[in-house]
């Protein structure tokens, strides 16, 4: 008892500056190695600017240090959310200084250092990144806040000894109302949790302001949204001005597409912005790495070039036989796509990533179909992607079709449908009809008559007009069906037969994409009633449909050279089977032979572009 009376007498006379600087100590110690520490203090101190004794960053030193593009805007951004991170676990003491332990509380967060001291706390920093981009009306939260004197001169380190005069972030203001408090930062208090403080936590969270009144601002996520698409691909140590050369007047348009599709999931055109319970349900669903790209751009700190590791002494040097895993200076970068498609470019390969995780698509992705190249048509398809031991990623675009078939394809196909009785989904920011659907497939192809393939790490996937990912349920396994009649993702396989008394029309999922055997024509069906294979929408609660004419369809596998291999061996034995099947005798002129089987279309030529087998 007595030690508990004193313990929580000291953590009240303990100022919430000194824990927020015992809290930095801690990290170093637990998070970092000694010699980061050394190359975080070089780096910190070659480019920090001095006051009165006092060493910190200003916006220009940290854009500059972490080579953030200006063409792209998100430096003051990126400035906002450090001056909020760098006062961790004390909100109320945002917007902060950036001197040393603000900076290296910063890059604990954002690359998720803290989790080797902070055990309790939550791994995601969802809700401290939303807060720290926040915003809230100040004229709201200022009414009848001002309270004695709060003019706060400057003390002798050129930083005012008055803290009440910081009013922090408008996100941090306080504001008492009658609604349900937020649950507690699990960050913050484990972080308090650790220095025996969390009385000091409780009582400054009671300046802090309802989460839910506060938004972050469209323009400011967009310009946050293109900067982590931006740097999606980049590795540790990656240093990011290797790719500007990228960054073209066509990269960029790309990037501000794909960002407004993301921004399309957050309803921004009936809103002023992002709220809480709109980021809270979003970004695990349908953007749960989008801030990934964030730890390698932050680890940078780390890393001091002006460190010459070879004159320290008593360095131990590496095995020979373990690998860097640095890149080595000077070598090319390999290609993160080895070539584009119709749909899929660099800024859709950042847009997949941020719900794929990166290292299984970047560096990492093979072309098995074109659908321009090898033809539309199911055989042709059939051959590209069979064999094929490893995931992959289905691509479909197209534009809608209008309310009344203009044309006998069309019409053909609309009667293959049950009459429509969803409307269209929403055009987005473009006001395009343009739409791009996609499924990521966990299994290996294969024809299914009877039965479906996929399992529950099958994702089915909008990327325009509005970004959002459906993820599979398990109260359906019908995941995907592969046939001569079309591709079917969320629908039950279908019947080879008419059976009397039932629709003659395309049975269709609640959730579902159906492409036609012609891969002509495809259809998105969204019914909010749900319960099929798939899940229903985080975002939009209503029902719709979307009936498309394919423009490009593309296959991509996920592999690399051992997966490409194993495809190739199959399809060689395939060809040896096939021939002892026909009983095909090779006579002398063997390359003779073996050409009028392909011109036959009887072996060979998987490498060449397909035509219709159908």
């Amino acid at each position: 008892m007595g030690q508990g009376h004193s313990g929580q007498q000291s953590s009240h006379s303990v100022s919430t500056e000194q824990l927020g600087h015992e809290l930095a100590i801690r990290f170093a110690e637990k998070c970092f190695t000694p010699l980061e520490i050394t190359h975080f203090k070089d780096n910190f101190r070659s480019l920090a600017d001095d006051q009165d004794g006092i060493q910190y960053w200003k916006e220009e030193t940290l854009c500059r240090f972490l080579v953030i593009p200006d063409a792209l805007g998100p430096g003051p951004v990126i400035y906002q959310m450090a001056t909020y991170l760098g006062a961790f676990p004390f909100p109320s003491l945002a917007p902060c200084i950036l001197d040393k332990g603000a900076m290296l509380k910063v890059v604990v967060i954002m690359t998720e250092r803290y989790s080797k001291v902070l055990k309790k706390g939550r791994t995601d920093r969802n809700k401290l990144f939303f807060r720290s981009l926040a915003v809230f009306d100040r004229r709201k939260s200022l009414v009848g806040s001002t309270d004695g004197d709060t003019t706060g001169a400057p003390d002798v380190d050129g930083i005012s000894s008055n803290r009440a005069s910081v009013t922090g972030f408008s996100v941090d203001e306080p504001k008492h109302d009658n609604e349900e408090d937020e649950d507690d930062d699990e960050l913050s208090l484990a972080a308090l949790e650790s220095l025996d403080a969390i009385e000091v936590f409780r009582h400054d969270q009671h300046m802090d302001t309802k989460i839910h009144h506060a938004h972050i601002p469209i323009d400011n996520f967009r310009r946050l949204l293109m900067l982590l698409l931006y740097v999606a691909p980049l590795g540790s140590q990656e240093n990011l001005a290797k790719h500007f050369e990228r960054l073209t007047a066509g990269r960029i348009t790309g990037l501000r597409r794909a960002a407004d599709s993301i921004l399309g999931s957050f309803a921004v055109e009936h809103n002023a912005g992002i709220y809480y319970h709109q980021f809270n349900e979003i970004i695990p669903a349908s953007l749960p790495y989008l801030f990934d790209g964030l730890n390698p751009l932050f680890e940078h700190f780390l890393f001091s070039r002006s460190i010459d590791l070879s004159r320290k002494k008593n360095v131990v040097p590496s095995k020979p036989h373990e690998p860097s895993t640095q890149p080595i200076p000077g070598l090319p970068l390999e290609p993160l796509l080895p070539c584009e498609g119709e749909i899929l470019d660099l800024n859709v390969l950042s847009q997949v990533s941020v719900f794929i995780k990166g290292a299984t698509i970047f560096r990492r992705l093979r072309p098995l179909y074109f659908g321009g190249d090898a033809g539309f048509s199911i055989g042709s398809l059939e051959q590209k992607v069979l064999n094929w031991r490893a995931p992959s990623i289905l691509l479909v675009a197209g534009t809608r079709l209008p309310p009344s078939a203009s044309g006998g394809r069309q019409k053909a196909f609309a009667d293959t449908l049950a009459p429509k009785r969803f409307p269209n989904s929403g055009q987005g920011s473009s006001g395009s009809e343009r739409v791009v659907f996609g499924v990521y497939l966990n299994v290996p192809w294969k024809q299914t008559n009877k039965q479906e393939i996929g399992d529950s790490e099958t994702l089915l996937f909008q990327l325009e007009p509005i970004h959002e990912v459906f993820r599979a349920s398990t109260l359906n396994t019908d995941y995907a069906t592969f046939t001569r009649s079309g591709i079917n993702f969320g629908s039950p396989p279908p019947k080879l037969k008419p059976v009397s008394g039932l629709s003659p029309h395309v049975a269709l999922g609640p959730v579902s994409l159906m492409i036609d055997g012609s891969l002509e024509f495809a259809v998105f069906t969204h019914d909010s009633a749900g319960g099929g294979s798939f899940h229903t929408s985080q975002s939009r609660q209503s029902s719709w449909q979307d009936r498309f004419e394919i423009e490009s369809l593309e296959v991509w596998g996920c592999g690399g050279d051992e997966e490409a291999e194993k495809q190739r061996a199959a399809w060689a034995f395939e060809e040896r089977e096939a021939m002892l099947r026909r009983n095909l005798n090779l006579g002398k002129d063997i390359e003779a032979d073996r050409a009028l089987l392909e011109m036959a279309g009887l072996i060979g030529q998987h490498n060449a572009s397909g035509g219709s087998m159908g």
